[in-house]
């Protein structure tokens, strides 16, 4: 993903949907995700005599019409942009490597940064910018064969945790392998290791699959509100519920070898109503319900990709099927796109630091 001229070194990272097994990667479960090829962030890295970190002219906007547009803007856009994101995965990264003695060159650059994944439609934008950011800062020391791949998703949720962003490790997974991914998050894993176990599996094994977003979407962090205290409480309902969506990614898994699609559409349906009964309609969102809700009137399957803000469907009928969903989603005020899937982006370099 990158390109080397004069020094100026560039990384994308893709957006990222959870197809099995999502919310359980925070409650030491099991998650299958894939690398979604519609969106993406990037991020550049320029030699420069000063280290420097460039606002964005959209999204790190300082300078506005007027006192309504900047109030608008915030209403519609929020307080932040992706300057803080690549602040903190700079601080990440070089207390990494101070903590672990690797050596870094002198030499300071110019980070500059693009995306076109939608905003709250929980699919990973924040993390994707710090993704990519964090690629460019490992080929700008020549420290890529150093810092193992299972442990660059710990640096990418570190730095979103400076900010107090609340997220689990499921996404910078996905956004760091590529492709399509299970993981096993199992507390034994996360305590011997640190890291999960990260399985690549082949994009080729997946069925054409639908993503369903809105124009403006609620806020995707509010969803993990209740469930979080309920769980740490030992409340039985949601440990047992969590339990169950686990054990669909890992089911999952045998049925997406197998591709035995009719059982992957029972399985994403059945992630969701788990999801639904644990979160309840209130905390979900009716705008997010009813974008499940218009897929599953055609007999589609469907699911969040995230915490909500988007949805990904599978036609199990084929192209008919399809083609009801996708003037119901027109109707609904829906945007609705087939799913671009890209395949695993790791380099010779990468496979040489991973885990027998």
């Amino acid at each position: 993903m990158d390109e080397m001229n004069s020094g100026v070194i560039e990384h994308k990272a893709y957006a990222r949907v959870g197809l099995l097994g999502n919310p359980s990667d925070v409650y030491y479960g099991k998650t299958i995700s894939f690398s979604l090829g519609n969106f993406w962030a990037s991020v550049k890295l320029e030699p420069s005599p000063h280290l420097v970190i460039k606002p964005h002219p959209i999204h790190d906007l300082v300078q506005f019409n007027s006192l309504d547009h900047l109030v608008n803007r915030l209403q519609s856009e929020g307080y932040y942009g992706g300057v803080r994101l690549l602040m903190a995965i700079c601080k990440v990264f070089y207390k990494h490597c101070k903590d672990n003695n690797i050596h870094l060159q002198q030499g300071n650059f110019t980070l500059s940064y693009d995306t076109n994944i939608p905003r709250q439609t929980g699919l990973s934008g924040s993390s994707a910018i710090v993704s990519a950011a964090l690629s460019c800062l490992l080929d700008f020391y020549k420290v890529r064969h150093l810092i193992k791949v299972e442990i660059r998703p710990n640096l990418i949720l570190s730095a979103e945790q400076e900010l107090g962003i609340v997220a689990g490790l499921q996404d910078r997974v996905a956004q760091v392998y590529g492709g399509l991914v299970h993981m096993d998050f199992s507390k034994e894993n996360l305590e011997k290791l640190g890291h999960g176990i990260y399985t690549p599996m082949d994009i080729s094994l997946l069925p054409p699959l639908h993503l369903i977003y809105a124009e403006n979407p609620s806020d995707s962090g509010k969803v993990h509100s209740t469930v979080r205290q309920r769980w740490l409480n030992g409340d039985e309902f949601i440990i047992s519920s969590m339990a169950e969506v686990a054990n669909i990614a890992a089911e999952g898994q045998s049925v997406i070898l197998e591709k035995n699609y009719q059982k992957l559409a029972e399985l994403m349906n059945c992630n969701f109503d788990l999801r639904r009964r644990m979160f309840g309609d209130e905390c979900l969102g009716a705008l997010n319900i009813e974008m499940v809700e218009v897929a599953r009137r055609v007999g589609a399957a469907s699911k969040f990709t995230g915490s909500g803000g988007a949805v990904v469907a599978f036609c199990p009928d084929g192209p008919s099927q399809v083609k009801l969903l996708e003037d119901a989603c027109q109707k609904a005020g829906f945007i609705i796109q087939p799913v671009k899937l890209v395949p695993s982006f790791l380099n010779d370099v990468d496979l040489k630091t991973l885990s027998n």
